[in-house]
């Protein structure tokens, strides 16, 4: 399990102290669904609090030349799109919780025994923090963080269950919408929907960070990764509807967790994307540049939207055009999703 080539989440394998993912199955494990195993369409019948998105055309990509080369924001491209529903908000706690009950289905972070914390939130004893990850030393190996202890063993998400569902992986999210009778929405479908019909807009309510002086998402305020002054309201998650919708009527579509998009994640796709909804590369397109191609060859997948973490000082990705990636089965404690349904 490795947990993300940004800053701000991870990346590379948790390493020393890290359970043996070959034996989660072994013979304590009672036949667990491990991911993949969610009945499809179970919770179809479900509601959800979706928004129709309507059919058009946008530019795709950094208008602003302020991303980083290695992401891909550039060239801005035209897309077209059929219209969609998208979820109001990101799937939270009791959502998810719904769906491990119906399916008793069990998050690759549970099945592995370990996560990433941000190491001012962990709730764990000393024996349980087995290290910090080199690239990233504000993230800390937890042994028991999961979606249901997303700071370690001692926390618990009884008071956070409007709060979004973090520690679950692209697998997980793909099992969730085989439940819901979802899918994962497409990268080209993520940034339309959150620029909420504003073309060219740094953020989904235009351009200006904080217009007069309001803070409209959950990132980070201060000196990272030491000092939070939580001017926004929030020092870690914020419940899912905490700030103003965008023009589509979509909640924080920036800023508080990142979002699992369906697409493989490639620097150089963009120069080559079709027009009429694109899919993203696929096993056999990647580019040079691409991290599916290096030797590990593992499977990575597009985030969007940043999080709780992001500071303009070295992780300016709370923009609407900003992209990253990690592996398919990652997790971390600032990672989640939202679904789509088409028409």
């Amino acid at each position: 399990m490795t947990t993300t080539s940004s800053c701000c989440s991870p990346s590379g394998p948790l390493g020393p102290g890290e359970p043996d993912p070959a034996g989660a199955r072994g013979p304590d494990s009672g036949g667990v669904p491990w991911p993949g195993d969610a009945v499809p369409g179970a919770g179809a019948g479900r509601p959800r609090r979706q928004k129709m998105i309507p059919a058009g055309v946008f530019r795709m990509g950094d208008h602003h030349d302020e991303g980083y080369a290695a992401d891909g924001e550039v060239p801005v491209h035209e897309v077209r799109l059929r219209s969609f529903r998208m979820d109001e908000a990101t799937v939270t706690n009791a959502q998810f919780a719904t769906f491990c009950k119906d399916t008793g289905y069990v998050t690759e972070s549970e099945q592995i025994g370990v996560s990433a914390v941000f190491h001012q939130v962990v709730e764990a004893a000393r024996a349980d923090v087995l290290h910090e990850l080199a690239a990233t030393p504000w993230w800390v190996a937890v042994r028991g963080a999961n979606w249901r202890h997303p700071g370690g063993p001692r926390s618990s998400i009884t008071d956070l269950q409007n709060h979004p569902v973090v520690h679950v992986s692209w697998n997980d999210a793909q099992a969730y919408c085989a439940w819901a009778g979802t899918r994962l929405p497409t990268e080209a479908e993520w940034e339309y929907a959150a620029r909420g019909g504003l073309d060219a807009a740094r953020f989904p309510w235009g351009d200006e960070l904080t217009p007069k002086g309001r803070w409209n998402l959950n990132v980070w305020q201060g000196r990272f990764p030491t000092h939070n002054t939580g001017d926004d309201g929030h020092i870690t998650t914020a419940p899912v509807r905490s700030y103003r919708p965008n023009a589509y009527g979509l909640h924080q579509m920036v800023g508080n967790v990142w979002e699992w998009c369906s697409d493989r994640f490639d620097p150089g796709w963009y120069a080559v994307s079709g027009v009429d909804d694109p899919q993203g590369p696929g096993p056999e397109e990647h580019s040079a540049l691409a991290p599916g191609r290096s030797p590990g060859g593992e499977d990575w997948r597009v985030m969007r939207g940043g999080s709780y973490l992001c500071h303009d000082s070295y992780c300016y990705r709370y923009r609407v055009a900003a992209r990253s990636s990690n592996t398919a089965d990652s997790a971390t404690g600032n990672l989640g999703f939202r679904c789509v349904r088409d028409l």
